[in-house]
């Protein structure tokens, strides 16, 4: 991924920018705008953006940091872009006295009727609030009328008195751009870096220091043309990492003769963090959580053991409200009130608990997964949004989360491994990188018997271990009739008496009956089928044409493995079988086998990949493309069975 990192202080003659360019200038609005039928930058885009402004400035009156964003976005069909009919604005509050404001919206809706324009305004009374948690409060406005070839168009400004990190800016979005700019100024006593990362470079762009707003201020404004849809790939965690984006920190303020500087070191985070009344004086003071800890934990002589329980306990006891947080939202005393908390709450609580029985155990900031990639070029606590622990136990780092009760030692939810995290000893910070490499298993395993009227019934069952059960788990948990209905819509079999249930190693199991009267074709004395029965797959998931841009994610080692076994009726011997094949990379990264095994009256057949590691560069691309491109050619074979009388 290509990047820029500009200062204030390298402003260079070399940013050169077209003299007809103007920014922050919103074209004036035309009829023509609504006779558009199609995007000439994609003629199948459901909607485009005619032009949009993220322009961010610090006022010199106030001292707040104003976010102006306007926007013009054609809509082309209105079935396929309703995440565009709404208008959604977070405001936030720190709960001691600093909040953000909505000090201005206007936005109107633009349709074609009798050849002339027709406007119609969003009436304020529509708006409506919701508080997302103790600190986002989100404004929310429904646009009207929206038909087929509309014109949305919108502007708001927010006041912010937090002014150290300006919210990043996506460049590349959903849908195409004829033109999006970014603009951000400040007074020159105040220096920001800029973080400009992704694969696009600004075709207009200006920086430089100039008389603003009656005085002299620093400004950075890029503008792009004709950007087209930002596309994501198949086994990519979170497609927003690879957008071209740009972030503005503060770095140093120089007033009156005194600079500051606000930029960071990681270990003046740990510091901080260490004395904060929410995050370190939580975990510090194990008086909260003494009574907690029962004889069988405290007694315990084994390490892993003694830490096991204590997860266990934390995890059984406590439920995660789904907010994420490093910082303890509540508190440890009210958590043990109540039984409820955020992500910090929770897995402080875990944190205090192992060290006040006697075990080494630290925090871990991470960003999860939907918050993106931390940028350790910029030591920043903003950049985290959640909390794991790690216990040193013999000399080894052993990750715990509590928020999952299905998790254990090593296995965390999906949305805490995003690669990096910065640990927080009692005598230094570290930046480290988070491995997922504990296999997640998937076993599906059939037990099949065809029947005299040519239909085919048994036992199916599905299993997963590792990661993959606490997945399906807590899509059980959330909706048990949507988990079960998933397989009927997924195979098209009829399954009746659907059992899943959490067996005591911590695997997750679902068993049930089948029955199908699709799976054989008869042809004379012949029985033709897919000895996989509903199980096989004809589907390449690497099947990508253009050229990988980036990194093939799995979240974890994965190996899935297809058994089903047949039954050969009375009178039937067996014809023609598919055959064995075994397919591996010189690297051993990347395996898969098809075996067919059979005897007088039975038919076995295991198909099974395993992938070793947690992600693997684009390069690998090809790789899995000729694998799963036989792996979808061995599942595709039939066998046959003759009937001898």
């Amino acid at each position: 991924m290509k990047k820029i990192l500009i200062t204030f202080c390298c402003v260079s003659a070399a940013f050169l920018y077209s003299q007809k360019h103007e920014f922050l200038k919103m074209p004036k609005f035309t009829i023509e705008d609504l006779k558009k039928s199609k995007s000439a930058i994609d003629e199948k885009a459901p909607a485009e953006i005619l032009y949009r402004s993220v322009h961010y400035r610090i006022d010199d009156t106030s001292g707040d940091l104003l976010k102006n964003i306007s926007y013009r976005i054609k809509v082309y069909d209105k079935d396929k872009v309703e995440d565009w009919m709404n208008l959604e604005i977070s405001l936030y509050d720190n709960n001691s006295g600093s909040k953000e404001a909505l000090r201005s919206m206007k936005a109107v809706v633009y349709n074609l009727e009798n050849d002339k324009i027709a406007e119609t305004k969003v009436d304020k009374s529509s708006k409506f609030k919701s508080k997302e948690n103790k600190y986002i409060t989100v404004n929310k406005f429904a646009f009207p009328n929206i038909k087929n070839g509309s014109v949305i168009e919108y502007k708001y400004e927010v006041s912010s008195p937090f002014v150290y990190q300006v919210p990043m800016a996506y460049i590349e979005l959903d849908i195409p751009s004829e033109y999006t700019e970014y603009v951000f100024e400040s007074p020159v006593e105040m220096s920001y870096h800029i973080d400009l990362t992704g694969s696009l470079f600004p075709k207009h762009r200006k920086v430089e220091e100039a008389q603003l707003y009656g005085r002299t201020s620093k400004t950075y404004r890029f503008a792009y043309e004709d950007l087209k849809a930002f596309k994501t790939e198949k086994f990519v965690k979170n497609g927003d990492n690879y957008r071209t984006k740009i972030r503005a920190e503060l770095h140093s303020t120089y007033f009156n003769n005194n600079l500051k500087i606000y930029t960071a070191t990681w270990e003046d985070i740990r510091k901080k963090l260490w004395d904060d009344e929410d995050f370190g004086n939580q975990y510090r003071k194990d008086r909260v959580v003494k009574e907690l800890l029962s004889a069988e934990i405290l007694n315990e002589k084994d390490e892993m053991k003694r830490a096991n329980l204590i997860h266990n306990f934390v995890k059984s006891n406590y439920t995660w409200n789904e907010n994420n947080g490093y910082y303890a939202e509540n508190g440890l005393k009210d958590l043990i009130k109540t039984k409820t908390g955020n992500s910090g709450d929770i897995n402080l609580m875990l944190l205090s608990m192992l060290r006040g029985a006697g075990l080494k155990a630290y925090p871990i900031l991470i960003s999860t997964v939907k918050n993106g990639i931390v940028n350790v070029s910029f030591p920043n606590v903003g950049n985290f949004n959640y909390l794991v622990v790690c216990a040193e136990i013999k000399g080894k780092s052993h990750l715990f989360d509590a928020t999952s009760r299905q998790s254990s030692e090593g296995i965390l939810p999906s949305r805490a491994w995003n690669s990096t995290g910065l640990l927080l000893k009692d005598d230094k910070a570290e930046v480290i990188s988070l491995n997922n490499i504990k296999m997640s298993y998937n076993y599906l395993t059939t037990k099949a018997k065809i029947n005299e009227n040519g239909s085919v019934s048994g036992m199916y069952e599905d299993r997963d271990v590792g990661l993959f059960a606490m997945n399906a788990k807590e899509n059980y948990d959330e909706n048990q009739e949507k988990y079960k209905k998933q397989y009927k819509e997924n195979f098209s079999v009829d399954f009746t008496d659907i059992k899943s249930n959490v067996l005591e190693n911590g695997d997750f199991e679902s068993k049930m009956a089948f029955t199908s009267e699709n799976m054989i074709d008869n042809v004379g004395k012949k029985k033709i089928f897919n000895p996989l029965l509903f199980l096989h797959s004809s589907k390449n998931d690497f099947d990508q044409a253009e050229e990988r841009k980036y990194i093939i994610d799995f979240v974890s080692p994965v190996s899935k493995i297809k058994t089903v076994e047949i039954e050969i009726p009375e009178g039937y011997e067996i014809g023609d079988l598919p055959k064995s094949r075994k397919i591996v990379t010189e690297d051993k990264e990347i395996s898969y086998s098809y075996v067919v095994e059979k005897t007088d009256k039975k038919v076995k057949v295991t198909s099974q990949y395993k992938i070793e590691s947690a992600d693997y560069p684009k390069e690998y691309y090809p790789a899995f493309k000729q694998i799963w491109k036989v792996i979808s050619d061995s599942e595709s074979q039939v066998m046959s069975l003759i009937k001898t009388h």
